[in-house]
C-alpha cells in the first residue's frame, strides 16, 4: 500500500518517511525508533550518539566549500500519536503505518499518519544521507516524547550541540514561520473545609453547559465562556442576594481545555425557591446575551433535587466564591511585539468542591517566563486567601519571540523572494520544544516551519504532497544561504 508513497517526489524524502513509518513509535515507547535512528546514522558513517534520556544526535560535516560555515541544528521529534478508528483492525505495537495517495494528499488507512513529526524527521534523514546537497555542518537532533510531556527536550543537556542556529521542522502550515511559543505551569489549590447541616430549605441542581470549549492556549483569545467562572459568578450572586448555600461544585476537566460544563448542588430557603428559579432564568438570559457569538449553545438549567445532608460552612463558602471570582481567567496580556498574539493567559480549568475537600486547578501560560511566574504567583495569592494550599508544578519555559534575529530576517526575506508573497511570521500560545531547548542553549536562535498537515493526532491526519515539495525546496535554499 505504501509503494505509491515511495514513488512521490522528492523520492529520497518520501522513502525515508516510509521507512520511518514502518517502525512503531508511540510516545514513551520509542525504543525501536531510537535504535532505527542510531543504525541509520552509523550506516552513514556519521558521528551518532544517544543521550541519557534517549534523544539521538547525528552530526555531519559541511558539504564541499561550506565546511567552515557555522553549524546549523536541525530538530524534529521521533514519537507520534497512535490513534485509530474504532472499526480499524490495527496493532500499533506490531504493524507499520499503511499509507496511500489521495490526490495531492498522503493519508493513512484508518490510523494516524505520523506526518507530525515524521516528515520533519524524514527531511533531516534525507539531508544526512545526501552527497549532492549544499549545506553547512549539520547537527541533527531527534527528540523523544514530544507528544506526551516533552521529556526529551527537557532532558537534553547543554554542551551537546555547538550550533548557534536551530531549524525546528514541526509547523503544520507551509506559509508560517513560527518564532515563539508559550511556556506553562500548573497552579493547584487544595484544602479541606467544615460542613454544616442546612436549616430546612429546598435542594436544587444547577448546570452550566453547552459551551464551545477548546484549547486553553490556541483558543484562549477567542473569548469563549469558561463554565467554572460562569458557575462561580452565578453562585456568588445567588449567595449574596438570596442566601443560597452551596453543597457541591464540579466543573471542567483537562487543564489544557477551556471548561465546557459545570454543575453544582445548592440549598435554598423554601420562601426563596421561586425567586431562585427566576434568578436562574435571568442569569441564563444574561449569559446567553454575553456569549451568543462564542457559545451559541450555552444554557443554564436548574432542577429540583434531594436536599443535600451538608453544605459548606458560610465563612468558607464566602471566601471560596470570592477567591474564584477574583482569580484571573483568559487573556492576561497581549504581546507588545506581535500583533494579536496572546502573550500571557490563565485557564481556570477544574474546580471540585465535595465532601469536605476542594481542588482548584489552573494552567498558566506565557511566552515570557518572568510574566508566567508573576501571574502564577498572583493566582497563588488569590487562592491562599481562601485557605488553599497552593502548589506550582509541571512547569516548562516559553520561547520569547525575537523577530529581528538573523535567521528570522533571512527566512522571511527568502520566502518572499521564492514565493512572491509574505510569510506569516508568528508565535503560538501553546507549547513547542524550542522554548525548552532554549533553556540550556540560550544563545541559540530558533525558527520553526514545515509543510501543510491537517488533522494531526487523529485518523484523519494527512499531509499535502505539493506542500512537502515546497517545504523541501525552502529548506534547501535556506541551508545554502544561512
Amino acid at each position: 500500500m505504501s509503494q505509491s508513497v515511495r514513488n512521490l517526489e522528492p523520492k529520497a524524502l518520501w522513502n525515508n518517511f516510509a521507512d520511518l513509518n514502518a517502525v512503531p513509535r508511540a510516545s514513551k515507547k520509542e525504543g525501536r525508533v531510537i535504535e532505527f535512528m542510531m543504525q541509520f546514522g552509523k550506516k552513514l558513517g556519521l558521528p551518532t550518539s544517544k543521550d541519557e534520556v534517549g534523544n539521538v544526535i547525528i552530526k555531519k560535516p559541511g558539504s564541499k566549500g561550506m565546511e567552515n560555515k557555522p553549524a546549523v541544528a536541525l530538530q524534529s521529534h521521533l514519537d507520534m500519536v497512535h490513534q485509530k478508528n474504532a472499526d480499524t483492525d490495527f496493532d500499533f505495537d506490531k504493524e507499520g503505518i499503511k499509507m496511500f495517495v489521495d490526490g495531492d494528499w498522503v493519508k493513512a488507512d484508518g490510523t494516524t499518519l505520523g506526518a507530525d513529526n515524521g516528515i520533519g524527521v524524514a527531511a533531516i534523514m534525507t539531508l544526512l544521507a545526501s552527497d549532492d546537497i549544499p549545506h553547512p555542518p549539520l547537527e541533527a537532533l531527534f527528540t523523544i516524547d514530544e507528544e506526551t510531556g516533552m521529556t526529551g527536550a527537557m532532558g537534553l543537556k547543554g554542551g551537546l550541540l555547538d550550533a548557534k542556529c536551530m531549524l525546528n521542522l514541526d509547523t503544520e502550515d507551509d506559509n508560517e514561520l513560527t518564532i515563539g511559543c508559550a511556556g506553562g505551569v500548573d497552579v493547584t489549590g487544595t484544602g479541606t473545609y467544615k460542613e454544616t447541616a442546612p436549616r430546612g430549605g429546598t435542594g436544587f441542581r444547577v448546570k452550566v453547559k453547552g459551551l464551545t470549549g477548546g484549547h486553553s492556549g490556541m483558543d484562549i483569545h477567542l473569548g469563549r465562556g469558561n463554565a467554572n467562572k460562569l458557575m462561580n459568578r452565578l453562585l456568588y450572586g445567588a449567595a449574596d442576594q438570596l442566601g443560597v448555600r452551596v453543597a457541591m461544585i464540579d466543573g471542567g476537566g483537562l487543564r489544557n481545555a477551556i471548561p465546557r460544563e459545570s454543575k453544582a448542588e445548592v440549598v435554598v430557603a423554601g420562601s426563596k425557591a421561586a425567586k431562585f428559579k427566576k434568578y436562574i432564568k435571568e442569569m441564563d438570559a444574561i449569559f446567553k446575551a454575553e456569549h451568543s457569538t462564542t457559545d451559541p449553545d450555552m444554557e443554564v438549567v436548574c432542577e429540583a433535587a434531594e436536599k443535600p445532608a451538608a453544605v459548606l460552612a458560610r465563612p468558607f463558602q464566602d471566601k471560596l466564591l470570592r477567591a474564584v471570582y477574583a482569580c484571573p481567567n483568559g487573556v492576561y496580556r497581549l504581546s507588545p511585539d506581535i500583533a494579536g498574539l496572546t502573550q500571557t493567559s490563565n485557564n481556570v480549568a477544574r474546580i471540585l468542591v465535595k465532601d469536605g475537600g476542594f481542588s482548584i486547578q489552573c494552567l498558566t501560560r506565557s511566552s515570557v517566563n518572568s510574566e508566567k511566574e508573576d501571574l502564577a504567583d498572583a493566582i497563588k495569592c488569590c487562592l491562599e486567601l481562601a485557605g488553599a494550599s497552593v502548589s506550582q508544578s509541571g512547569g516548562y519555559p516559553g520561547w520569547t519571540p525575537k523577530p529581528t534575529s538573523a535567521i528570522v530576517k533571512l527566512m522571511d526575506g527568502l520566502y518572499e523572494e521564492l514565493y512572491q508573497e509574505k510569510a506569516h511570521v508568528n508565535a503560538c500560545h501553546a507549547g513547542l520544544e524550542c522554548g525548552i531547548l532554549g533553556t540550556n542553549y540560550p544563545e541559540m536562535e530558533m525558527i520553526s516551519f514545515g509543510p501543510n498537515i491537517r488533522g494531526a493526532h487523529s485518523p484523519d491526519e494527512k499531509v499535502q504532497i505539493s506542500s512537502v515539495q515546497k517545504f523541501w525546496g525552502f529548506l534547501l535554499e535556506t541551508l545554502k544561504r544561512v
